[in-house]
């Protein structure tokens, strides 16, 4: 049912109060179809709503992607081939991989968000991004209204990128996501971050991928909001790569500077130890602020307006600039 004037708060976890001037909620693809071919206006589409900052009312529609399901579709000898619709809830969807025993997903555990947004900014987490296990994906034209079909090769995939990001932005609605995961000799990914300490304290020796999850969970938990009583975007800026020179010399100022090789010549730096030694690690500025647990969640207390939120990445931005001389760039999409 289309309504008007509609608050998109419940459609985005960081709960600010704005407008749409037109809103549906879809949850067929024919039902999809039928609205675009009567709609011309300009056109907003939000999924989980979990990677976006409104920071105005929306003009034209906005549609709600809504799909439901879950299917098996191909079984090969250590792995087994899954399609989800665009509106399963993520984390959803990664339960319900453990509770088949398909393994793949599980770092990504307790990411906010749906399915079919995923692959836009190729979410990640602990050492695993969505590219890993991603085969294709199924997308709706706005030209044409036809289904076109994504390879991994095709989406570009890069850090928190893809086409969909890019190139295509605006011009598909990804509809479904086919992944590939393992239902055997299952490939664990425990280095990265704490997840080999937390595994240490829950005494596990030879974990499975549930025990993964479990740790993976535990770690966003004590560190991260839960978007349903404190709205958040989760991270909202992306880790910076810098060259292996810049890195050198800033570590020459700050010896303690945490950091992951990416190549031979780049170096990722955590965003969240920058703006924490910047200061602004649990700020609070009224009713929005810097979460007191992780520097690189932007709270909002309640009440916030999106331009609040915009103005305080702002203000970070510009102090990670004077203090390390480096560009942090924004992983939500701002409108």
């Amino acid at each position: 049912m289309i309504q008007h004037n509609s608050s998109l708060k419940p459609y985005t976890t960081f709960g600010i109060d704005v407008k749409a001037e037109t809103f549906v909620s879809v949850k067929t693809l024919e039902s999809l179809i039928a609205v675009l071919k009567t709609n011309s206006s300009q056109l907003l589409v939000v999924g989980g709503g979990s990677n976006m900052l409104l920071t105005k009312d929306i003009e034209g529609l906005v549609v709600h992607i809504d799909l439901k399901g879950i299917e098996i579709c191909e079984k090969n000898k250590n792995t087994t081939k899954v399609k989800v619709a665009a509106g399963e809830n993520w984390h959803d969807f990664v339960v319900w991989s453990l509770q088949h025993n398909l393994g793949g997903l599980e770092n990504l555990s307790l990411i906010p968000g749906n399915v079919g947004t995923a692959p836009i900014q190729n979410i990640g987490a602990y050492g695993v991004e969505l590219k890993d296990t991603f085969v294709e994906c199924e997308a709706l034209n706005l030209q044409s209204l036809d289904i076109e079909t994504f390879s991994k090769a095709d989406c570009k995939f890069d850090y928190r990128n893809s086409i969909f990001k890019s190139e295509v932005k605006g011009q598909y609605i990804i509809i479904s996501v086919t992944f590939e995961l393992t239902h055997s000799e299952h490939k664990l990914k425990t280095s990265y971050g704490a997840i080999s300490e937390e595994l240490k304290k829950m005494n596990v020796k030879s974990p499975t991928i549930k025990d993964v999850s479990k740790a993976v969970i535990a770690i966003r938990q004590s560190k991260l909001p839960d978007p349903k009583h404190l709205g958040n975007s989760g991270s909202f800026f992306k880790n910076p790569v810098v060259s292996r020179s810049k890195f050198e010399a800033l570590q020459s100022q700050f010896p303690n500077m945490p950091h992951y090789s990416v190549s031979e010549n780049e170096i990722k730096i955590p965003a969240g130890w920058l703006i924490e030694t910047a200061g602004f690690k649990g700020k609070r500025f009224g009713n929005y602020g810097v979460h007191k647990n992780q520097a690189l969640v932007l709270v909002n207390y309640g009440g916030a307006t999106g331009k609040d939120i915009l103005q305080l990445s702002q203000t970070i931005q510009k102090a990670i600039s004077a203090i390390f001389e480096i560009s942090l760039e924004a992983e939500v999409n701002i409108l």
